[in-house]
Formats: C-alpha cells, structure tokens, sequence
C-alpha cells in the first residue's frame, strides 16, 4: 500500500477562519481506493513554510497532493516555489491561457491582467486541465515521489482529484479496492455501543475486517471495512448489526434522519406535523429540509410560551399549572392537541429546558420531553443532553425523529437491545 501525504497550504486554515473539508474529503476517496494516507500537514502560505513541508514529504511518502496557493493573487506563491522546488521556471500554457479566456467570455466579465498568470504554469510540470476553474493543477515527478498541486477551492479540486489524481494512481499503482461500509446509530454513546458490540466486533476481527467508531453529537457512525475488498463479508456483518441494534442503527452511508422518517411516510402515505417549545420548529425545519417534504409535512405550531400551548394545542391551563410545561404530561396534550389541529397521522411534541438559564434541582438544564402521538400509539419520554444549548436542541431533534421512526416501524424501545 502506498504512503500519500496531503499538504493544504492557507493562513486561514491556520486561524481557523476556514475548516479544512479538502483533507477530509481526499482522504475518504482515497481510502476507499485502496490508498493510504499517511500525513497531512497544514502551513502558512510563505515560502520557508511550503520548501519545509516539500522536503520533508518527500522524505516519507511515495505521493504528495498540495491544495490552497494557487490563486492571481500576490500573496499566492505556490507556484514560484514549486519552480524553485523543481529547478525550473514559469512559462504560458497556451491551452490554459485560451482557457482562462473562454472562462471570463462566459460569464461576461472582464479579464484581468492578474488573471492571465492563471496560464503561466512550472516548465517541468505536467498540467492537469482543470474544467471547473482557472488554475490548472500541476504534477511533477522527484526522487520517485509524485507531488500534485491542486486549487484550494473545494469544487475544482475535487474535480481534478476525480478526473486526472485518482485515474494516474489506480494505474500507477497495484491498488486493492477497499471495500467498507457505513452505518448510522443514533441515541447511544461510543463507549456504550461498543460494549454492546463487544462479541460481533471480534469474530469480524477473527475475519479480517475492520470496524471504527465515528462520533459526533448525537450520533455514531460504524464503519466495516475490508482491505482485501471481500464485499460479502462486509455485507454479512452489516445485516447482522442491523439484527442487533434496530432501535439504535437509523440509516446507511449518508443516509440523515429526517430522509429515512420521510421515506417511511411515504411509503405508508402518512403524515407529519409538529409542536415544538425547547427546539423552536428545528425539528419542522429539519423534516422540510428533504426534498419532496411536502407530501407528507403538513406543518406545526410552535409554541415557546404557555399561552400558546393552551391556544394552539389546546393543553390544559391545569395541566400547566399542576405539572409544568416541562413534563410528560404537558408534552403528551401538545402532541394530542397538534394531531388534532393539523389533521397529521403523527405528531412529534416537546418541550424543555435548553439553559444556560432556567433550570433547577428537579428539572437541570437539559431536560427535555419528547411525545409522539400517532395513528395506534403515543409515548413520551425524559432525557437529560446536558448543559449546552445548541447541543440540547441538536440532540433533541435527533432524538425525536428515531423515536418517530421506531414507531412508525413498530420497534419495541422498551426492549433491552442484547
């Protein structure tokens, strides 16, 4: 397996001004041909920074891709540095330059002087035509390692990436295609799915796959993989985990909730609506963020003070009173009342303390209720997201629409997943 190190080059990588998606990306798609990343580095866009980094991925890694420093700009100098990496010179690439050219014809603007540097490129270098911008990428070959320079911006380097990088490498090199694939949990934390998975993890082990825990609030991606590309096995694996964990495992690959709830109701021809306190119509906002929502969205109320809760989803000022707006009692009449006034098959309620203020012994900031009330059943249920606000509010939205999924499927959540 080859060794390829990423080198993004970019003072607002740096500060944190831009995240950096670009070495994320790469290395997904390469992993998933076969090809190992070993190093990525990020630097400042000087010229001690980029002969730095240069010298040093070339002690270590058979493929070095550069991205960022290729702007008209006079503060890009990746390109002088290359040519003095390489011991060559710039010089105009005609096809580049008529490139450059029928880009700004297009969309009727004026070309600039500093535009026309997009054409002057490293003599030594191969030139990667680039269809989604100006700057060409740029390939060079030394000491036996490849260095391929790309644009920072996202879409033309992934183009490059797809069009020319991966295509020179797969035939470069002896590659075996990885195969892997990715399932979706949601509502259980890292450490306690993978206790639960303790057993399943090693036989998968014992066969030579891999699995890797992917976090991130919320929820917790599982990835089975196999470097030797057996697709059966990793298939195998994934229906056997789907067995073990349905009220956890929502979804695959880059599947979202709110798309698997959606095609649920489809599929059955239901609908949805919500009452929402705490999450101030996130959920609402999450449901009609797919594409066809409307089918099944009618619409929601939101409801963040009391008076609302009593007008427009009819709960009870007794209720309120007795019980508060945080609680299962209030949650189950919000949903109930909204089912009835939007006229929906199912009605996903809550309401809870999302802090940093608010709080006290009894209900801690975080607290939060959930009810859903649909054609055959209502539940409700308690959960503590902690202290953070926009966390309670993303963990709640989450929560909500797997609970709607469970029962729209007719999983049993009281049932202990062993």
């Amino acid at each position: 397996m080859i060794n390829v190190e990423i080198i993004s080059i970019g003072d607002e990588l740096l500060i944190g001004q831009t995240i950096n998606t670009n070495a994320s990306w790469m290395g997904a798609q390469l992993a998933a041909n076969g090809i190992k990343v070993s190093h990525v580095v990020t630097i400042s866009d000087t010229w001690e920074a980029i002969t730095g980094a240069l010298q040093e991925a070339d002690k270590r890694s058979q493929v070095v891709l550069i991205t960022g420093g290729l702007g008209p700009t006079k503060d890009d100098i990746t390109k002088q540095v290359l040519c003095s990496y390489f011991d060559t010179k710039l010089v105009l690439n005609e096809s580049v330059l008529n490139h450059v050219e029928s880009f700004f014809i297009k969309r009727n603007r004026p070309m600039l002087e500093v535009n026309k540097m997009q054409a002057m490129v490293p003599e030594a270098c191969e030139v990667l035509f680039n269809e989604q911008g100006t700057a060409p990428g740029m390939l060079f070959e030394k000491n036996e390692t490849i260095f391929v320079s790309m644009p920072g911006v996202p879409y033309e380097m992934k183009y490059l990436m797809e069009a020319h990088v991966i295509p020179r490498l797969r035939a470069k090199f002896p590659l075996k295609k990885l195969v892997q694939k990715t399932y979706l949990t949601q509502g259980i934390g890292e450490s306690f799915l993978a206790e639960k998975l303790s057993d399943w993890e090693n036989h998968l082990r014992d066969e030579g796959l891999d699995l890797a825990y992917l976090p991130s609030p919320g929820m917790v991606k599982l990835r089975i993989s196999s470097s030797s590309g057996d697709q059966d096995r990793v298939a195998h694996y994934g229906e056997e985990l789907k067995k073990m964990i349905p009220v956890y495992l929502y979804g695959e690959e880059e599947e979202t909730l709110p798309e698997v709830v959606g095609k649920l109701l489809t599929v059955k021809g239901e609908t949805i609506g919500t009452v929402e306190s705490c999450t101030g119509g996130s959920i609402m906002a999450s449901l009609t963020s797919v594409s066809g929502s409307s089918a099944y969205v009618l619409g929601g109320f939101i409801t963040y003070s009391n008076d609302l809760k009593i007008k427009l989803a009819h709960v009870g000022s007794e209720t309120l009173e007795d019980f508060g707006a945080v609680s299962e009692e209030t949650v189950l009449e919000m949903a109930a009342g909204g089912k009835k006034e939007l006229g929906v098959d199912w009605c996903i309620s809550v309401s809870g303390i999302a802090g940093p203020l608010g709080g006290s012994d009894e209900k801690p900031v975080g607290t939060v209720w959930i009810a859903i009330d649909g054609p055959k059943s209502k539940i409700s249920r308690k959960f503590l997201f902690g202290t953070d606000r926009q966390r309670t509010v993303q963990m709640t939205v989450l929560t909500a629409l797997n609970l709607l999924r469970c029962e729209i499927l007719g999983i049993n959540i009281e049932k202990k997943q062993d």
